[in-house]
């Protein structure tokens, strides 16, 4: 027997949180088809009139790596201690990064993408967000591959704990699901966000330890120590080189702060959805 879902302004807090909880597992549970079939139409719809296709994610980090190569050879740019070649530690960084930074860009303008979609059906919008989140993953895979091969080219073996940076990967989707979730409904609002959003987060690279060393001293120092993002790249990065995890207090912290961004995010969206369509 199929289940009606009643759409009634504040309804899910009137039931109580653990209904509402209740709620969006049985909403995501169910639209799990949806949420494939919208990936396929987005992924179809970016690589179908691309002349390069899914080659620009080889060449966007190269063309990054190779700039930072430059500067540092006119010593204008100081990696820091480096124990890896330089491509493969800078790379495999930008993998992690691009699926942060790609998937914010393209949630952020999930619901405005489907403005008449909206307006005709009526479907559970987390769907929209989801699946414009998970076109990160793509590039991402790419990205690895080109690492893989890098890994052979400069002859170093990565460390048998790469198995593991699948579940490292969680968090980074988890927090960037979150904000993809509010960014979702702040840029139905206010347009401006989606735009802004695309220079912040460039500058926002800069500012993290993403394609060099985690700096020691400077203005960058303490703001690094309190920059999750940090965490959640380096980790998995150094357990793929190294095997090894160095700064285990940080990263449990920003493990926490990305379920609860993505808790916050998703119960915020969930009581706002209802009132989307107007806004689009």
């Amino acid at each position: 027997m199929n289940k009606i879902v009643t759409y009634e302004p504040d309804n899910s807090i009137k039931k109580g949180y653990i209904s509402l909880w209740k709620e969006i597992i049985w909403e995501l549970k169910h639209n799990k088809w949806l949420t494939l079939q919208l990936f396929k139409r987005d992924f179809s719809s970016i690589y179908k009139q691309s002349l390069m296709g899914v080659f620009w994610a080889f060449i966007v980090p190269l063309i990054s790596v190779g700039t930072f190569i430059i500067l540092n050879r006119s010593g204008i740019f100081e990696f820091g201690e480096i124990e890896v070649p330089y491509p493969i530690y800078a790379i495999l960084g930008m993998a992690f990064w691009q699926v942060f930074s790609t998937g914010l860009i393209t949630t952020s303008i999930s619901l405005v993408k489907a403005g008449s979609m909206l307006v005709k059906i009526n479907f559970s919008k987390k769907s929209l967000v989801i699946a414009s989140a998970a076109q990160s993953l793509i590039p991402f895979i790419v990205q690895m591959i080109l690492v893989g091969v890098l890994f052979v080219v400069y002859q170093v073996s990565p460390s048998i704990k790469i198995l593991f940076f699948p579940f490292f990967m969680i968090p980074i989707i988890f927090l960037t699901l979150g904000l993809g979730f509010i960014l979702s409904l702040s840029n139905s609002v206010v347009r401006d966000i989606s735009s802004a959003l695309s220079v912040f987060m460039t500058f926002f690279m800069f500012l993290t330890p993403v394609l060099y060393a985690k700096p020691k001293i400077g203005a960058l120092a303490p703001l690094t120590k309190f920059n999750p993002i940090y965490y959640l790249i380096s980790i998995p990065r150094e357990l793929i080189l190294k095997g090894t995890i160095s700064e285990w207090k940080g990263y449990l912290l920003s493990v926490g702060f990305s379920f609860i961004v993505f808790g916050v995010g998703l119960v915020l969206f969930h009581l706002t959805e209802t009132r989307i369509t107007e806004r689009i």
